[in-house]
């Protein structure tokens, strides 16, 4: 009968887990892409879009990407490409189910390990409904978090089945859960420390601490050698990859000095954030070396105490002492040390290592009220996790869209230093997105009163001044941002067009040879360099440049147009209706394509058959005045059975 109760108990508890995470992160099933990262990891990027592929499976495994080897993570991003395309609800969506899928293992492990089942179930209630968590759930970008964490759970689970019965097949699930986990993030470097962690408790290994421990500890830690073999391994990869792609910042946030400083207080607000998650931000910038010396010294004081208290209750509340050098040890790859990117922290970085508070709290909060009625302490969790999923509901609803996530950053971030400006740029890039062209130029002209050296900013100021058609603003603002930043592509690809839109082709044609130089395979500037040289009549060389954007792009339908139509200016008629083909192909509502097409087979008297070309583009685009024209014009012709030169009649 106890056995059918704890099942039932079990049930409830993870029908309950299930309910409160689609209760607190239901709504960002509604929500679209970011423009912040979402763009490079999903919607614009060329390999995850062909989905599962041998190509694509390949790139996955053999490049970094993004300053990442993660190929776990961009095989989950394909599968999802395979299944939804590019709906966002169906990314949501999986995200969401491996916030579930976590927190399901996590209850289950932690059951396994100690046989407690309510704080078992608390644990994971915390790790499900703190809106810590939003961040690692509703931004799609973050997928790796939650995929990396879902095999952080099963390689315990595996290591819990390892320990009950040790035999060569259990252990292999552990490093093969383990590995899988490295390919979905690095994060899981320090996972083999928080096994050991688990041998002292829950798992009792290392039985009394006064008593061999050190004895004891050296074959735990000869057993775990294939699992440190592979945090090695990643840790070189990771290192290497990080390095390549520019993410480390060793000058920027130099000396050593300010980095540990910074993780000294990041350490303590992290805490803080546990405690009362109140102003989260998807971003918080770096303060350098602002920090006051109170602050420093007060966190390393408040961090070596609570450490120091720790250690004392090692004998008598070891889930205390196991709870946090959990959160110390799991924080250290991305506590700053080693500076990759241009935060001070972030919510994500908790998904892991809150877990480890969340063990100390639940399991110490009942010692530690042990002369307090127990019969309270149900009320008590029950209403911290009401006000946590309110909590998370409202913080998921900042991740709505990137206008009012980069809104909310700016409200809640206090000290704007220099770094902050990714958050005024990112904003004005989502205005932009919007044409509202007037906001986004307040927005990042604030961004560059922070940071005045920002190039990216410069050129998105200039993008917005050239869609008002405020050209000679546009110029100057590219202009400086290529000054800044001496190999900047798309400044000069975009001033090029600037200059292009104000008469001056040759000059335009000097920018987009440099972009060219130093991005060679920039198949936008190949295609503006190939409209420019077509507006000086130079059409060989045009062509020649639309074909190289096409091999970089082959599925660059405007190029395939542009292309077609110097081909049957040239009287090329087969290569001009092959390309006006191919971009219909790739594009099935390419209107423009369409009635090129029906212009080429008319010149070639093939009249039903442009007929049937112009209809489709007056379908797509019932305002389309040529088309309507053109139309007319071949059924006319078609009637009257004329032979007259078409290529003055359809245009």
């Amino acid at each position: 009968m106890k056995q059918e109760n704890d099942t039932s108990k079990r049930i409830a508890i993870s029908l309950a887990l299930i309910v409160g995470i689609f209760l607190a992160y239901g709504q960002v099933l509604g929500y679209g892409f970011l423009n912040f990262d979402d763009n490079r990891y999903v919607t614009e990027n060329k390999h995850i879009a062909k989905g599962l592929t041998v190509e694509s499976v390949k790139w996955a495994f053999t490049q970094t990407y993004i300053s990442n080897w993660h190929p776990m993570t961009w095989l989950s991003h394909m599968l999802d490409i395979e299944w939804y395309g590019l709906n966002p609800f169906g990314h949501h969506l999986t995200g969401l189910l491996l916030h579930i899928a976590n927190a399901l293992l996590l209850f289950t492990v932690l059951l396994k390990m100690t046989g407690a089942l309510w704080r078992s179930g608390m644990v994971a209630a915390l790790f499900a409904l703190h809106p810590l968590n939003v961040e690692s759930v509703a931004w799609i970008a973050e997928r790796k978090n939650g995929l990396s964490t879902f095999f952080w759970f099963l390689t315990v689970w595996a290591y819990a089945n390892y320990v009950k019965n040790k035999n060569n097949r259990n252990y292999a699930r552990v490093v093969l859960f383990m590995a899988l986990g490295l390919m979905a993030k690095p994060m899981l470097v320090t996972l083999p420390f928080a096994l050991l962690l688990l041998d002292f408790w829950p798992l009792n290994r290392l039985g009394d601490i006064k008593n061999k421990f050190l004895q004891t500890l050296k074959p735990l830690i000869w057993e775990k050698t294939p699992l440190f073999l592979l945090v090695i391994g990643s840790s070189v990869i990771t290192y290497s990859a990080q390095k390549d792609w520019g993410a480390m910042r060793f000058t920027e946030f130099s000396p050593l000095y300010s980095r540990i400083t910074n993780a000294l207080v990041s350490y303590l607000e992290y805490l803080r954030h546990i405690a009362w998650p109140h102003r989260l931000s998807v971003f918080y910038p770096h303060p350098g070396d602002s920090l006051p010396a109170w602050k420093i010294g007060l966190s390393g004081l408040a961090l070596l105490g609570i450490t120091l208290w720790a250690m004392k209750t090692l004998r008598h509340a070891p889930y205390l002492a196991v709870g946090w050098f959990w959160y110390l040890g799991t924080l250290v790859p991305v506590i700053g040390i080693v500076q990759v990117g241009d935060q001070a922290m972030a919510d994500r970085y908790m998904y892991i290592p809150a877990i480890g508070i969340f063990i100390a709290v639940t399991w110490g909060l009942p010692a530690l009220l042990e002369n307090i009625k127990q019969k309270y302490l149900p009320t008590l969790a029950g209403a911290v996790l009401v006000l946590l999923t309110a909590l998370t509901w409202v913080q998921a609803g900042i991740w709505k869209n990137s206008i009012v996530l980069f809104e909310h950053a700016i409200a809640v971030v206090e000290n704007k230093t220099p770094s902050f400006i990714i958050v005024y740029n990112n904003l004005g890039h989502a205005l932009v997105k919007e044409k509202r062209y007037e906001e986004a130029i307040v927005q990042f002209q604030q961004g560059l009163k922070i940071n005045p050296t920002y190039a990216k900013t410069y050129n998105n100021l200039g993008h917005a001044f050239n869609e008002l058609k405020r050209y000679d603003e546009s110029i100057e603002y590219f202009l400086q941002a290529i000054k800044i930043e001496a190999n900047y592509a798309e400044a000069y690809n975009n001033l090029g067009n600037a200059l292009k839109q104000t008469g001056r082709v040759k000059e335009s044609i000097v920018y987009y040879s440099e972009a060219i130089r130093f991005k060679g395979d920039y198949a936008g500037a190949y295609f503006n360099l190939a409209g420019a040289l077509g507006r000086q009549g130079q059409s060989e060389k045009a062509i020649e440049q639309y074909q190289k954007a096409l091999q970089i792009k082959p599925d660059f339908t405007r190029a395939h147009n542009n292309l077609a139509s110097l081909f049957g200016q040239q009287g090329d008629f087969t290569r001009a209706i092959k390309h006006y083909q191919q971009a219909i192909q790739i594009d099935p509502d390419f209107a423009k394509a369409h009635n090129n097409l029906g212009s080429t087979l008319a010149q070639q008297g093939r009249y039903e058959e442009a007929i049937v070309s112009f209809e489709r583009a007056i379908e797509i685009d019932p305002q389309y005045s040529d088309a309507r024209k053109n139309w007319q014009l071949a059924r006319s012709l078609n009637h009257e059975n004329a032979h007259a030169p078409v290529s003055q009649k359809i245009r």
